[in-house]
């Protein structure tokens, strides 16, 4: 039974997002986001397992695998999906092509979550951006198309160099098989290549500093709920696979003693911590404050992942599953405080006419539950206590301390204080009655939307926080 369930992850929402062409939109989609919902959820019950697409084994064939971290992965796309499905439905402003593609990115990210190859990698994630440049460009106007133009140019280039480490490994060893792969990996030039053009393209894919330029234009110039699902769901498909790729398929190379190119990773990280918390800090609108605050982010997840990598190459037994969990319990926050806070923030735009934070004063100070979501998101992304994002960052935290990379923890501990530093200059304006920056003249009245949005978003980054209270089952299950 769950053979037709891991199918159903992927042909479900593919089935009903093409129905969207010939049915009423609408109506078409619900029977696809209700079942997305209901399977990627009745995932955390299945077994770990593999299925050999069409019966053939690997090497000649195809095969998905279903482990701990992609269930995980998979129930956090339903979670967040639905949700976000539930902000769309109400939201009339958005054309009828959105719930086609919708659909289409869930059914790519279940099914790059499930893959085993890495071709099969490469063609869902292949799928997944071209789905997702296509929900940028439809947002009416010409800075909505050029961001979308820089963004399918990018993923383009990303996608070229993970194919050309496809090509070079195939080249080398003759299989595509994840796990064939690194059983036969050997830490010669080729494989070095490999990796670097893998990690390159899917850098680019995850908008990982210095290959982020895309993110805040394709981010900020797109429909509310499609920013909240490129901030929370899209992007991590690369991240996803920078996992993979470090962690899993080139752990031959990445964790020997003298390995030290996790560094670099953990470099990159830093700078995209300073730099996009900086340019978040500095921006004089409220959606491209959110993206930028993504690429900050962005960089604290890859430096989890350098830790990791740094981990690895140590003595480091039973050690391997907590570094993992950890990771992806990071990752949830942040979807889940993004998804919130893109929400939140765009709601309040439509309600004001406005973008620029000079101009929300009114609309915030009229949207209390918007910016209590957009609070509650800060909290979670800056890993305050009682939250979901404080475990993550705690795991992150011990990482570094159990690896005495002082340097790296102070690093982190200074990402979370810029966070709140950008988080405040929101909330401020929300919270402040009578000064603050420009707000609405009397005579430019708030546009009417539906309170409904802002508790969609609100709910949102609620389990961003309320998550913390599912900590003892993450971590503690079977343990």
């Amino acid at each position: 039974m769950t053979e037709w369930g891991l199918a159903a992850l992927v042909v479900w929402p593919l089935l009903w997002g093409a129905l969207t062409l010939v049915m009423p939109v609408r109506w078409a989609a619900l029977p696809g986001v209700l079942g997305g919902v209901f399977f990627g959820t009745w995932v955390l019950t299945w077994a770990p397992q593999s299925v050999a697409l069409g019966g053939w084994l690997p090497p000649l064939g195809l095969s998905w695998r279903l482990d701990g971290v992609s269930q995980f992965m998979i129930a956090l796309v339903a979670w967040v999906g639905g949700l976000s499905s539930l902000y769309a439905w109400w939201d009339r402003s958005l054309p009828s092509a959105f719930w086609g593609l919708w659909l289409g990115v869930w059914a790519a990210m279940n099914a790059l979550l499930l893959t085993a190859d890495v071709f099969h990698f490469y063609v869902t994630l292949e799928l997944l951006s071209v789905a997702a440049v296509a929900l940028v460009a439809l947002t009416p106007g010409p800075a909505a198309t050029r961001a979308a133009f820089r963004y399918l140019l990018v993923s383009l280039t990303g996608s070229m160099l993970f194919l050309l480490g496809v090509a070079l490994l195939y080249g080398r060893y003759g299989v595509l098989d994840m796990l064939l792969l690194r059983d036969a990996m050997q830490g010669d030039g080729i494989t070095a290549l490999a990796l670097a053009v893998m990690t390159l393209g899917l850098m680019a894919k995850a908008a990982v500093f210095p290959l982020h330029g895309w993110l805040p234009q394709a981010h900020a110039k797109a429909q509310t709920v499609v920013s909240a699902v490129l901030s929370a769901l899209v992007i991590k498909a690369g991240l996803y696979g920078l996992l993979r790729l470090w962690l899993d398929l080139f752990a031959p190379l990445t964790s020997q003693p003298d390995s030290q190119a996790g560094w670099v990773l953990a470099l990159l990280g830093t700078v995209a911590i300073f730099w996009g918390g900086y340019q978040a800090f500095r921006t004089p609108a409220l959606k491209p404050l959110v993206a930028w605050s993504t690429v900050a982010q962005v960089g604290v997840l890859v430096l989890a992942l350098a830790l990791m990598v740094e981990a690895t190459t140590r003595d480091s037994d039973g050690l391997t599953e907590t570094l993992w969990r950890g990771w992806v319990w990071l990752v949830a926050a942040h979807a889940l405080a993004k998804a919130g806070w893109f929400l939140a923030a765009g709601t309040v735009q439509k309600r004001a006419g406005e973008t620029r934070l000079a101009g929300l004063g009114v609309a915030l100070q009229r949207s209390p539950l918007s910016v209590f979501a957009m609070a509650l998101a800060v909290v979670s992304l800056a890993g305050l206590p009682l939250s979901m994002g404080f475990l993550g960052k705690w795991w992150l935290l011990s990482l570094a301390w159990e690896l005495q990379a002082w340097l790296w923890l102070a690093v982190s501990l200074l990402g979370s204080l810029l966070t709140l530093a950008y988080g405040w200059r929101v909330l401020n304006l929300g919270l402040s009655t009578g000064h603050g920056a420009e707000p609405l003249t009397p005579q430019a009245p708030l546009q009417t939307v539906p309170t409904r949005l802002d508790a969609v978003a609100l709910i949102l980054s609620a389990l961003s926080v309320l998550g913390a209270l599912g900590g003892y089952w993450y971590w503690e299950a079977g343990a």
